[in-house]
């Protein structure tokens, strides 16, 4: 068996493997190379399916697995290894189709990268003799450029670590005696109730979570609804300000917003979606925790944000809004879905900030206050807070200088480590200081870099992403960036080197945010689960969902599905205000 060269460290974009086999049982007197047909599966699928052939191979040939190669997607197929025959036998010679066969028997396949690798066939030749191939881009990526990023490429053995300790932080968070000592803080929520369709009428949803916020009016009859919606910003002067003035600021937006619509003298309810931390006391009350994002508004940390807003409202006294929810982006973003897809189970955004909620059994959320729910329904959302892993020192293991550097640099330093790590607020600059240290070892622009790539804060995030959209050895969008930052007429070895880097980065984000999803499903253990995600970084980055589902697939073993919340969190806080309505 050959199978242990497979997993070289340096082979961090293996997303899945191609197996060939056959229905027929063929000797070794027969040396028959026919595969039948090809199949593509998931590491731990094939770790599983290679384990069992291992068991057989006393039977000389007698498996079923016949060959093996690691295959790569990023807009190509590579086989970066010579296929073994598993039966037995010596490297193959002609053991997989040539490509009309592949792309043909590819059609068929069940996995979730299928449609990149048939998109990516087209462009690859796939030769009968399985030598070792390698494409010309590949080597334009420096050894030494790899050397300097393999502290960001985490193993599944690193991965896995991390999902046994952030479940542990889960339990601790969710536990009344040591929730104090927590970094995974695990809020109740105080919602219990998912919708149902048979929510009725109007109802208003702020959106507060980032450098801009949203005011939405959701028109809901059953399974049908109307929606309009605004983006309002927040200048730079708000967010360091006084409490007073940022929600001032935000009352006058929604009255503004209400009286375009002329409905200025209709009450309307209002799910408050608040993506920072917070200590909910109730559906209507909740206190800030710490400011995250950017914002530091003095006057709000240890306050109720709803009484603030309350209190903004009604000093304004031209518009009718009662505040009647208090909730997380995560939670909005689950309730949104789950209006469409009863199996949604946990919520998810990869955006700005990074956080997770999820629906576990009342009994074990501990620190909901007596009173303020109903013991006897069985399930709770909880708002993990997911931000704040890893501040305790848990994920000194996999921090780097570059993520040192982010979080010494940061408005809020020692806090929020794992956010910093994945979020799309610091993904940009974590990138630039992997860059910048090329650049210095000259490993880049022959050492020297006139524009702003080595000014902190001028590669966005945004940036990533579209390097990594570019096709297999085309540069466009890369070079469009570069002359951004006042880099002209680079080389294509610059080039892949920087799409190499960007690669690093947000692989290292994808495979973070699925070991923190795979924990949940594990801790969870329900199959079928729908997992709805906004943000971003998600929705805007070429790659961000098929690395989610692969790596989230190899780390655990129930079925799950991504799903994208198709308008953001705020349709779950008018969600929320609907049942929370209803109620009352």
């Amino acid at each position: 068996m050959h199978q242990s060269k497979l997993f070289r460290k340096n082979l961090f974009r293996v997303r899945c493997f191609l197996i060939s086999w056959s229905d027929n049982r063929i000797s070794e007197q027969s040396n028959s190379r026919i595969a039948h047909k090809h199949e593509l599966v998931t590491e731990s699928q094939f770790c599983e399916k290679t384990r069992k052939v291992k068991e057989s191979e006393k039977d000389q040939g007698q498996g079923q697995i016949k060959t093996c190669a690691v295959v790569t997607t990023s807009r190509n197929i590579k086989f970066t290894e010579t296929a073994y025959d598993f039966g037995g036998y010596q490297k193959s010679e002609s053991l997989l189709p040539n490509r009309a066969e592949l792309v043909s028997s590819l059609k068929t396949s069940a996995s979730p990268t299928t449609k990149l690798l048939e998109d990516s066939a087209a462009e690859c030749e796939v030769g009968r003799t399985m030598k070792t191939s390698t494409l010309s881009c590949s080597d334009l990526i420096k050894q030494e450029i790899r050397d300097a990023c393999k502290d960001l490429i985490l193993s599944d053995d690193k991965l896995r670590l991390i999902m046994q300790k952030f479940t542990e932080e889960i339990n601790k968070g969710l536990s009344k005696e040591s929730h104090h000592e927590a970094n995974v803080k695990c809020f109740t929520t105080y919602v219990q109730d998912l919708p149902n369709g048979t929510e009725k009428g109007n109802f208003l949803a702020l959106d507060l979570g980032g450098t801009n916020f949203r005011v939405l009016l959701i028109t809901l009859d059953g399974q049908n609804f109307d929606m309009k919606s605004k983006i309002y910003a927040i200048p730079q002067s708000l967010m360091l300000g006084t409490g007073t003035q940022l929600f001032d600021h935000i009352a006058q937006c929604l009255a503004l917003f209400v009286k375009d619509l002329n409905l200025q003298n209709e009450v309307l309810p209002l799910g408050f979606t608040f993506s920072f931390p917070l200590i909910q006391y109730g559906l209507t009350k909740g206190h800030l925790v710490r400011w995250t994002k950017g914002f530091n508004c003095s006057g709000v940390i240890g306050e109720d944000v709803v009484a603030l807003l309350d209190q903004a409202i009604n000093r304004r006294k031209d518009v009718k809004i009662d505040v009647c929810a208090i909730l997380n982006d995560t939670t909005g973003t689950l309730m949104s879905c789950a209006w469409k897809n009863r199996n949604c189970r946990i919520g998810l955004i990869v955006g700005t900030g990074s956080n997770a909620c999820y629906v576990e059994k009342t009994k074990n959320a501990q620190c909901a206050i007596p009173g303020n729910y109903v013991e006897s329904k069985p399930n709770m959302l909880i708002n993990t807070e997911w931000g704040a892993f890893g501040e305790g020192g848990v994920l000194d293991f996999v921090m780097t200088e570059f993520d040192r550097a982010i979080d010494e640099n940061s408005i809020n330093p020692t806090k929020q480590l794992f956010e910093k790590m994945l979020s799309g607020m610091y993904m940009g600059e974590l990138t630039r200081l992997v860059l910048e240290k090329l650049v210095n070892a000259g490993l880049l622009f022959s050492g020297k870099s006139p524009g702003d790539l080595m000014k902190r804060g001028k590669f966005f995030t945004k940036y990533v992403s579209e390097i990594e959209n570019d096709p297999k050895g085309k540069y466009t969008n890369c070079r469009e960036v570069l002359a951004e930052l006042g880099l002209r007429n680079v080389s294509d070895q610059d080039c892949e080197n920087v799409r190499y880097v960007c690669s690093v980065v947000s692989r290292r984000a994808a495979h973070l945010v699925s070991a923190g999803i795979a924990a949940l499903l594990n801790k969870m253990g329900e199959n079928n689960v729908t997992i709805g995600i906004d943000g971003s970084v998600y929705r805007f980055h070429p790659h961000f969902h098929d690395l989610m589902t692969a790596k989230i697939s190899a780390l655990q073993r129930y079925k799950f599905d991504l799903m994208l919340s198709e308008d953001g969190s705020g349709r779950g806080a008018a969600l929320v205000a609907a049942v929370a309505s209803q109620k009352r």
